[in-house]
């Protein structure tokens, strides 16, 4: 089992879910692509960014985010959003095979998918004056806390 499941639904920027696709190749995580894309998985700069390591992440296909839950019924689901009300992050405790949902750039995780999880919605703080982080970025800071919290660095 991968220690942990990095979803993006219909993310729109090649050079992001490649950079993704490279950090899942790198801590074992697997990448599961919902909905439509705003690019194609031929493009050349989502292959430019993810280097040579495609062969070695483990990549999924979903048509929507209902398909993914059936695939996985009994996983836990969290939702990241710049509209959580509290929920930190960094204070939630992770579970080894947990799924990190993550929203397309320009407008994040759809209303109606937060106002139906608000115990599973985990904000970033983000002190400065900008609205939102990088996409490929707040994945990195998500999963590398998720990675810390479950003991998975501590054989690194």
């Amino acid at each position: 089992m991968n220690q942990f499941h990095i979803v993006l639904i219909e993310p729109e920027i090649p050079p992001n879910t490649g950079n993704i696709a490279r950090l899942c190749a790198a801590t074992g995580a697997s990448l599961h692509l919902v909905g439509k894309l705003g690019f194609s998985l031929d493009d050349r700069y989502l292959k430019r960014a993810g280097l040579d390591y495609w062969d070695k992440v483990d990549l999924h296909r979903w048509e929507s985010l209902d398909e993914l839950y059936v695939g996985y019924p009994q996983r836990r689901f969290w939702y990241l959003t710049t509209r959580a009300e509290t929920s930190c992050y960094c204070e939630e405790l992770y579970q080894p095979g947990d799924f990190l949902v993550f929203g397309k750039e320009t407008a994040g995780l759809p209303r109606e998918l937060l106002d139906a999880n608000p115990e599973r919605c985990l904000t970033v703080p983000m002190p400065g004056k900008v609205r939102s982080l990088n996409l490929s970025n707040a994945v990195a800071v998500v999963l590398y806390e998720a990675l810390r919290q479950t003991g998975a660095l501590d054989t690194v």
